[in-house]
C-alpha cells in the first residue's frame, strides 16, 4: 500500500523512490515505505492549501474541532498496542517505553480537543465609546509544515498535529525519514475520526529533498520543527524571504545540578535516568551532572558503578534498560564525541565502547558512559552527543553552579537538587532554561508549555501556548453610529 497521503488519497512517490526501514536493534528490515521528493511536497501543499482556503475545516466550531481530537485520543488508546509495537521497530526503544509513550500522546490530544472545545480565547476590549464594539478574535494561521525527529516519532507529532487542527490549520507532516511508521497509522485515524480531506498530508522522506521545500514555499503559513540546531538555522533562513512564522525546538546540553545536601539515593537514580532513559536520545537528557565538590567522589563513584549494571538489549528484551542507537552514523558520531572528550582530558570512568555481547553484534549499541572531570570550553560540555554520554563537571557552591549551568548556547532544561527549599528556588529562578525541575528530572504534563531559550530554540508546544502558536490574533473594530468627520471638507 502507498504511504504517502495526499489530498485525503494514499499515493506512491512520484519520482517511484523507496526507502528500506531497518529496525536498529538487530538490523533487520521493518519495512520498505516510499520516498518524497519536491514533487511530492509540491502536492502536499497544494492540497493543504486548497483545503484550507476551500475546505470546511477553518471554519469548523471550535466545539466540534475539540470533539474530533477527543475522538482522536479514543482511537489512539483503541490502537495502543500496536502504535507501541510499530514505534519501537522503528526507533529500537523498549516496548514498556513505548507504550509509555502512547498513554502520553492520547492524553496530548484529549487536553489540546478539552481546550480547543472550551473556546473562550476571543475578548472584548473597552474602546472606551459605547459606539464602538472592539473585539481581538484568535483565527489558525493557515498552512502548517509540521517537521519531527526520529527519538519519539508519534509523541513530537502529537504535539504539533494536535493543536495544529485545534486552531484550524491544515498541515503537511514530514517525519523523520527513520521512523515513518505511527505517522502513518495516525493518518489513518485522523481519517476515521472524520477529519476533511487535505486538512491532514503525509510525505516520507529525507530532508533536503522532502523537508527543505516546506521551508521554501511560500503556500505554507507556518514551520514547526523539532531537531538539531543546523537543521534548525537551515530552516530560519529559508523561512526568511516569505517571513512565514516559524517554531523551533533545537534540543539542549541539560545541566543536572546536585548539591551536597540533596538526598543522595534518589539523585544518583535520576542522574542515571536523566541521561540512560532511551540512551540519552532524548532532547532534555541531564547530560551534564555538576556536583558539589564535597559531593563528587562519592556520588560519581556510585553513578559509575550503576552504569556499568544496565542491561541492553532490543526492544522486546524484558531484562534490557535501554536500548540502541538509532543507526550506524549516529553510533560513530558518539564514538567519535567520546574520543574528541578524553582527547582533551576528560577522564574515561566506564563505557566508552560497543558492547562485546555476541547478541548485541547487529545493533548499533554503545555503553552507558561517564566521563569525570570535564571542564568548561570542552567540546563535550559544549556539544550536544544525543547519546548515553555523561559528563561531570565539580562546582563549589550556588554561585559557581549557576555559573556552570549557564555556561551554554543552549537552554531547553534543567534540574536542581537540594533539600534546602529556598536555595533550590534561586536557582532554579537563575537557570536559564524553559524547564526546571527541582529533585526531579524529565517529567512533563500536557498543560504546561515545553521549549527552550537562546539556541534551544523559541516557541512554545503544550499548554495554552502550545495551542496559540497555531494562531493569529485579529483585532476586529465595529462602529456603531458611524457620522462623517468632516476632516477634508
Amino acid at each position: 500500500m502507498p504511504e504517502l497521503f495526499i489530498g485525503g488519497k494514499w499515493t506512491a512517490a512520484v519520482d517511484g523512490q523507496v526507502r528500506d526501514i531497518r529496525c536498529p536493534a538487530d538490523n533487520t528490515l521493518v519495512a520498505t515505505v516510499d520516498e518524497a521528493g519536491p514533487k511530492d511536497a509540491a502536492a502536499a501543499i497544494a492540497a493543504a492549501r486548497e483545503a484550507f482556503d476551500q475546505g470546511p475545516w477553518p471554519g469548523t466550531p471550535a466545539a466540534e474541532r475539540g470533539r474530533l481530537l477527543l475522538r482522536v485520543a479514543d482511537l489512539l488508546e483503541r490502537e495502543k498496542d500496536a502504535l507501541a509495537r510499530a514505534e519501537s521497530l522503528d526507533t529500537g526503544k523498549r516496548l514498556v517505553e513505548s507504550e509509555y509513550d502512547m498513554d502520553d500522546i492520547a492524553n496530548c490530544f484529549r487536553y489540546f480537543g478539552n481546550l480547543t472545545a472550551a473556546g473562550g480565547t476571543d475578548r472584548i476590549v473597552d474602546a472606551g465609546s459605547p459606539e464602538v464594539d472592539s473585539r481581538v478574535v484568535h483565527e489558525p494561521v493557515g498552512v502548517c509544515a509540521l517537521i519531527t525527529p526520529w527519538n519519539y516519532p508519534l509523541l513530537q507529532t502529537a504535539w504539533k498535529v494536535a493543536p495544529a487542527l485545534g486552531a484550524g490549520n491544515t498541515f503537511v507532516l514530514k517525519p523523520s525519514e527513520l521512523t515513518p511508521h505511527t505517522a502513518i497509522i495516525l493518518m489513518r485515524l485522523l481519517t476515521e475520526a472524520g477529519l476533511p480531506d487535505g486538512a491532514a498530508n503525509l510525505i516520507l522522506g529525507a530532508g533536503p529533498t522532502a523537508g527543505a521545500p516546506l521551508s521554501e514555499d511560500p503556500r505554507v503559513d507556518l514551520v514547526s520543527f523539532t531537531g538539531g540546531l543546523v537543521t534548525g538555522r537551515r530552516i530560519m533562513a529559508a523561512a526568511a524571504p516569505t517571513v512565514k512564522k516559524v517554531a523551533l525546538e533545537l534540543g539542549g546540553k541539560n545541566p543536572n545540578i546536585v548539591f551536597a545536601d540533596a538526598d543522595f539515593d534518589a539523585a544518583v537514580d535520576y542522574a542515571l535516568m536523566a541521561i540512560f532513559l532511551h540512551s540519552g536520545q532524548v532532547c532534555s537528557a541531564g547530560a551534564r551532572l555538576l556536583v558539589q565538590d564535597e559531593l563528587h567522589d562519592r556520588f560519581v563513584d556510585e553513578v559509575v558503578q550503576r552504569a556499568r549494571r544496565i542491561p541492553l538489549g532490543g526492544p522486546f528484551d524484558d531484562n534490557a534498560r535501554t536500548g540502541p542507537l538509532i543507526s550506524a552514523a549516529h553510533r560513530d558520531k558518539v564514538e567519535a564525541y567520546v574520543a574528541a572528550g578524553v582527547a582533551e582530558g576528560a577522564v574515561l570512568r566506564c563505557g566508552g565502547a560497543r558492547p562485546d555481547d555476541p547478541a548485541l553484534r547487529d545493533g548499533y549499541y554503545y555503553l552507558p558512559t561517564v566521563l569525570d572531570e570535564c571542564a568548561p570550553g570542552m567540546s563535550v560540555v559544549t556539544d550536544e552527543s544525543f547519546g548515553p554520554v555523561l559528563t561531570v563537571e565539580r562546582f563549589r557552591d550556588e554561585e559557581e553552579a549557576v555559573a556552570l549551568a549557564n555556561d551554554t548556547v543552549y537552554g531547553l532544561a534543567g534540574a536542581v537538587w537540594s533539600q534546602d527549599t529556598g536555595k533550590a528556588q534561586r536557582v532554579a529562578s537563575r537557570m536559564r532554561a524553559g524547564t526546571v525541575w527541582i529533585n526531579d528530572f524529565h517529567p512533563y504534563v500536557p498543560q504546561a508549555e515545553w521549549g527552550g531559550m537562546k539556541q534551544s530554540g523559541f516557541g512554545r508546544e503544550l499548554g495554552p501556548a502550545g495551542l496559540a502558536e497555531y494562531q493569529e490574533a485579529k483585532h476586529i473594530w465595529r462602529n456603531l453610529a458611524a457620522t462623517p468627520q468632516r476632516w477634508f471638507e
